[in-house]
């Protein structure tokens, strides 16, 4: 059998190459078969999420209905949650019959809308870099990808006025996500101002991945709910993967303009149902009681952030200095740019001699090309001995 052109132009993805990296590690050891792998290449936390949550989901699992299939409408108390979480977390109220939806991970909703608004051969926006489900759910609609690059020496700030107004005009979607993913770049609130701006003027749907919302390091997370115009061409996706700590529970929504929360509920229901009604008591626990749970962690990734730049400076690997939690942004080290090893090459052969996988930057796009991404998934002494484990390897190719 032949695959489609279609899945040609996806490609196969930098966390299945990654995976497949480390499940060889795995079986063969690698070069050292002392040493565990030392997983830094998922945004999937070691913590734990609140035990409130996990016992609303117990009962849940007790209760026949939790078992069978749920559809829209069974998810009113969860969208009613969310539109008081709304009020809340940003003064902003929402309808949540008109403008919530839930959605299996936030990756569903910005894979799935294209689908919902383009049609083939229509023009969409990306930032490069950029999370790949922004990019494959407009391959998958069969759209025209435009790239917005974004540069460190701007702080990684979206140059909107590098675009000329005959190309703005041809946009039919405009996708980004700040906090960033994977540059840890919190941004600003006025870049999602402008975003929205020109999404308003231009007529383009505005689709903005809010993962992150809850953990800023520095400063205060921007929101598309802020700005003004949303009800009419945004969207926004927020998720429990990273705030509550639920990564494997596949939980998150979108509020935006009610055309687009229609035409993704359309087209959710053709291709799947929604999460168990067990989870859900969980989600609407964690919307209602725990609302500023997340804010705990931000003194563990803060100490996290700041010993392992440490840790890697004292080695002579120099990276800058994340405003959000989660990640550290590394720049390739001069020696492994001298000698024309990109980004992918050297995760390879970093993961194959020390067992430390990261993830290869241009996986986020081309704009991601020598970087790799460091996960803050383990205890700060765990992170600390895998850089003391990386030091030979680091010294050798030196």
């Amino acid at each position: 059998m032949v695959p489609s052109r279609r899945l040609g132009r996806l490609g196969s993805g930098v966390f299945a190459r990654n995976d497949l990296r480390k499940q060889a590690y795995r079986l063969a050891g690698g070069a050292s078969k002392a040493w565990p792998l030392v997983d830094l290449s998922l945004g999937s936390t070691d913590l734990l999420p609140p035990d409130l949550i996990l016992q609303a989901m117990r009962t849940g699992l007790q209760d026949p209905e939790s078992s069978s299939y749920c559809l829209h409408a069974a998810t009113k108390p969860f969208r009613e949650a969310v539109a008081d979480w709304s009020q809340r977390r940003f003064g902003i109220s929402v309808d949540a019959e008109r403008e919530v939806l839930l959605l299996v991970g936030s990756q569903e909703g910005t894979a799935h809308l294209p689908l919902a608004v383009l049609d083939p051969g229509d023009a969409a926006l990306i930032l490069d870099p950029s999370y790949p489900s922004h990019r494959g759910g407009l391959v998958l609609a069969d759209a025209r990808i435009e790239s917005l690059q974004l540069k460190p020496e701007q702080g990684w700030r979206p140059d909107f006025q590098s675009l000329t107004n005959s190309q703005w005009e041809q946009l039919q979607m405009m996708v980004l996500g700040f906090p960033h993913n994977p540059t840890a770049e919190v941004g600003e609130q006025s870049w999602l101002d402008e975003a929205m701006a020109r999404g308003l003027r231009h007529q383009l749907v505005v689709a903005h991945d809010n993962p992150y919302v809850d953990l800023a390091l520095d400063g205060e997370a921007p929101a598309l709910l802020r700005s003004p115009g949303w009800r009419e061409w945004g969207i926004e996706f927020f998720s429990f993967s990273k705030a509550w700590c639920l990564g494997g529970y596949r939980l998150a929504f979108a509020i935006g303009a009610e055309p687009l929360i229609k035409a993704l509920r359309e087209l959710k229901g053709v291709v799947d149902f929604n999460q168990s009604l067990a989870l859900q008591r969980g989600a609407i626990a964690a919307l209602r009681e725990l609302p500023d749970w997340p804010k705990q962690h931000l003194t563990v990734y803060r100490q996290r952030r700041d010993r392992t730049l440490a840790a890697l400076a004292a080695l002579g690997w120099h990276a800058p200095r994340p405003s959000m939690s989660l990640y550290l942004w590394l720049p390739l080290p001069a020696w492994a740019a001298q000698s024309h090893c990109n980004d992918e090459a050297l995760a390879a052969d970093l993961l194959d001699q020390t067992g430390i996988a990261l993830t290869p930057g241009s996986g986020f796009g081309p704009g991601g090309s020598g970087w790799l991404r460091m996960a803050l998934v383990r205890p700060v002494e765990e992170l600390e001995a895998a850089i003391e484990r990386l030091a030979p390897w680091w010294h050798a190719h030196r």
